[in-house]
């Protein structure tokens, strides 16, 4: 399956320094590799040709597609071209944790790891929303940086919330670890070639075993 009707959701993410994956989930859960890209995902022209390949493909989108991504802006602008309205985009919250801690001193970071995190974790969106104010307010007085990272896509964290989503649902979208998990299973044959004769074999041994794994 390649899309289709029963199409529910699109996760996307980056591999290093391999290409960028695809990744659909069915209305059933079921979870499929619609692809790779072999560009990064700043370079939204690319995404948005492949996207528009996924239409081609049978890929429906009308009535609504939840988006998965990990923060990168080329592919944000694609799925906005391709998808408009009907593109719902959740930014993965772990990206955006770390992404935030990292502007903050080393001491700092489990603290506001942890604030993160629970803040995420609260039930409702009004009250996930006042929990991230909350640790805005105290960002603010520490690392204008890291504030200016945590008010970037800040509402594109909560989509899950806003959709009301609850339980395991809600873990299975709140990051892009249904790639990432790809991911490391494929660092685990790739990282030590350091080497590759022509590029098809690079792309080969970047999406091979996961392909045949997951479809």
């Amino acid at each position: 399956m390649t899309g289709g009707a029963g199409s529910a959701g699109l996760c996307i993410s980056r591999i290093r320094r391999f290409p960028s994956w695809f990744r659909g989930i069915t209305k059933e859960g079921m979870k499929v590799v619609l692809g790779i890209v072999q560009a990064a995902t700043e370079n939204w022209r690319v995404c948005r040709e492949f996207l528009l390949e996924l239409l081609d493909r049978g890929l429906r989108y009308e009535r609504g597609l939840l988006c998965v991504i990990d923060g990168a802006k080329g592919i944000r602008k694609a799925l906005n071209e391709v998808f408009g309205t009907h593109g719902i985009v959740h930014r993965c919250q772990w990206h955006k944790r770390e992404n935030v801690v990292s502007y903050l001193p080393k001491g700092m970071q489990p603290k506001f790891r942890q604030k993160l995190q629970s803040a995420y974790n609260k039930g409702t969106y009004e009250e996930a929303k006042a929990a991230l104010r909350a640790i805005r307010a105290e960002l603010n007085v520490i690392n204008e940086s890291a504030v200016k990272s945590l008010d970037e896509g800040f509402e594109e964290t909560l989509t899950l919330h806003r959709l009301g989503l609850h339980g395991e649902l809600r873990r299975s979208f709140t990051t892009t670890n249904m790639i990432e998990s790809v991911m490391a299973q494929i660092g685990q044959k790739t990282d030590k070639v350091d080497y590759h004769k022509e590029r098809r074999w690079w792309l080969r041994d970047a999406g091979w075993g996961p392909l045949q794994n997951f479809n």
